[in-house]
């Protein structure tokens, strides 16, 4: 499972061939204890469970950076591995 990019405590993930199952482009992201999944470029958190102020965290990193997570999602459903995104700082 690759990692996208890890900031403030969050590490977010994308695992390739991984459209079965939400059946629409997302990111796994891991906080201490908690997963939540978050679909792009919505940013709508689709399942899981992250604290509030991570919640936000998450959907702002989604909306700068839409267009590489897109690009991400069409490598990894293709089986390739995904690039490394900046994270927010």
């Amino acid at each position: 499972m690759p990692i996208l990019s890890m900031f403030y405590g969050l590490v977010v993930y994308m695992y390739a061939r991984d459209n079965m199952r939400h059946h629409l482009p997302h990111i796994h992201v891991e906080y201490q204890n908690d997963e939540a999944i978050f679909s792009i470029p919505e940013g709508e958190l689709l399942e899981g469970k992250l604290p509030n102020k991570k919640i936000q965290l998450v959907k702002a990193w989604i909306i700068i950076n839409q267009e590489d997570l897109m690009a991400n999602w069409g490598l990894a459903v293709k089986g390739d591995t995904p690039l490394r995104i900046k994270p927010l700082s």
